[in-house]
């Protein structure tokens, strides 16, 4: 998240959001309802069948911090012993 979004707007819509990303609305939309991603009901009535979602920064922020990806530590290789495998034959 770039720092110039947060000196001019505090919270976005879904669809500023999505073009921001760069992907579908309906993909944030699932992930506010499933609770992932917080955001307020801004309807002016708010047990409406369209409800206006609003996304703090803040919000956006430690989403995209929860589900950054970390790569895991690479294991150390196991040198296996072949000699102890070898067959001699006399």
């Amino acid at each position: 998240m770039t720092e110039a979004l947060e000196t001019t707007r505090t919270k976005l819509t879904v669809p500023q959001l999505a073009r921001l990303w760069a992907m579908d609305p309906h993909k944030i939309r699932c992930w506010i309802l499933s609770g992932e991603l917080k955001a307020i009901n801004g309807a002016k009535d708010p047990n409406s069948l369209r409800p206006r979602y609003i996304i703090d920064v803040a919000d956006i922020r430690a989403f995209e911090e929860a589900r950054e990806v970390i790569p895991a530590c690479p294991q150390p290789r196991v040198r296996r012993n072949r000699r102890s495998q070898v067959k001699r034959y006399v």
